[in-house]
Formats: structure tokens, C-alpha cells, sequence
């Protein structure tokens, strides 16, 4: 068989060592040797002696819930092979975890993670009953986290001379050691005579690095989610 479809650019290669990679701009490869988890649902091919488990309550310790607060479910992937994973054809990017880290991320943005990471549910501070009840998964430990984006994400980043503001909608996470809090942009009358629509955000201090995709999240969508 002949043609662009079969050239290197799309044929997939044998995986040179477990774990995650990127295969391509849009889809994870994870060369499987004893168990990872993914989002349920994102497994698009997979080859080799793979066990595929819904995980309805936590893991081993590492799960304290097996949904993120956007409720997303996942799956635990045991065995040895290959699998691919990806979702509404989104962009996937790969975060390295190293021990003492922590990488806060929405739960729509999860993809799939190594087993050696511990995941949390926690309330986002200072967010309160404003921000919507805001929930975000924590990692933590070492290994990696495969994240998909709607577009190439933003990753700004933060100090302590330079605050950033972030949409709610559009924030996908951020690093550790930065405080979190609520930003009202605008007046009160402002809000009374229809406002600008962006009303409220959240603000984002200290050192470290904060990652936004480039739109916020439509009705539709958070329904999908």
C-alpha cells in the first residue's frame, strides 16, 4: 500500500521504553508495563495484553475518588502493550511531576497518568460558593500526566512583582506554591448596566507558572464535561 498515509508521519513506531509519549499532536501513546489510568473513554487502539477496568472508588490510596470535580471518570489500564489515547481530537501535552511538585489541573484537561502519581480532589481557595464550588485534581509525587487542551495552551508565567488574572472557564492548571484567590474586575453598577461579561476571575500569586487555553468553555460544552 502506497500514498502519504503510509509514510512515517502517520505509521506508528514500536515504543522504546514503557510509559507516555506523544504520538502525535493530538494522541498519547502509552507503552503499558503494570498499570496506569486513564479518563474513561479515551483509549482509541490499543495492541498487546491489556486489561481495561472501570474505577468507580479509589486505588491503592493514590485515588481518593475516582472521579475529578468535574466529574470525570477513570479507568485503570493493567497489563503489557501498547494503548493510544485521545479525546475530541484536542491537543495532548505531556507534564513531568518531579518529587516535591504539584500540579493542579482541571479535571476536563485529564487525560491519562502514571500510577506512581497521587491524585486529590480539592476545593480551589479562595474560590468560595462565587467561583461555582471550584474543584481541581492535584498530582503530586513523580511521573507523568498526559493533559489534552482545546488549541495551543498559554503557560504564563507568575511572580512576586506579577500577578496574573485567569477566566475560570479557561484556566487549565497551575504549578505549586502559587495562592489562589477571587478578583472582581468590575463594579457593581457596571454589573447592574449588562458589564463586559467578565465579571470575575481568578488571581494567581507568588512563583511559578499558570496554563490557560485560548477560549473559555461554552454551555455546550460544560455539559459534554
Amino acid at each position: 500500500m502506497k500514498g502519504d498515509l503510509f509514510s512515517s508521519t502517520h505509521v506508528v513506531q514500536p515504543a522504546v521504553e514503557p510509559g507516555m509519549s506523544v504520538e502525535n499532536a493530538k494522541c498519547v501513546k502509552y507503552a503499558v508495563n503494570g498499570e496506569m489510568y486513564a479518563r474513561q473513554g479515551a483509549m482509541i487502539a490499543y495492541r498487546g495484553n491489556l486489561k481495561f477496568e472501570r474505577k468507580g472508588q479509589g486505588v491503592g490510596g493514590m485515588l481518593k475518588r475516582a472521579v475529578t470535580g468535574e466529574g470525570l471518570p477513570l479507568m485503570a489500564v493493567r497489563g503489557q502493550g501498547e494503548a493510544w489515547f485521545a479525546h475530541e481530537a484536542q491537543n495532548c501535552f505531556i507534564v513531568e511531576v518531579e518529587p516535591g511538585d504539584q500540579f493542579t489541573v482541571n479535571g476536563r484537561n485529564v487525560l491519562c497518568f502514571d500510577a506512581s502519581l497521587s491524585y486529590d480532589i480539592k476545593t480551589v481557595k479562595g474560590s468560595g460558593i462565587a467561583g461555582g464550588g471550584l474543584f481541581n485534581s492535584v498530582f503530586s509525587g513523580q511521573g507523568r500526566l498526559g493533559l489534552v487542551c482545546e488549541g495551543n495552551p498559554l503557560v504564563i508565567p507568575v511572580s512576586a512583582q506579577s500577578q496574573v488574572y485567569v477566566d475560570t472557564d479557561a484556566v487549565v492548571g497551575w504549578t505549586a506554591h502559587l495562592q489562589t484567590s477571587l478578583h472582581r474586575s468590575q463594579s457593581i453598577g457596571s454589573m447592574l448596566r449588562g458589564g463586559s461579561g467578565e465579571a470575575v476571575q481568578l488571581m494567581l500569586q507568588g512563583e511559578g507558572f499558570v496554563v490557560v487555553r485560548p477560549s473559555e468553555l461554552t454551555p455546550h460544552k460544560a455539559q459534554q464535561h
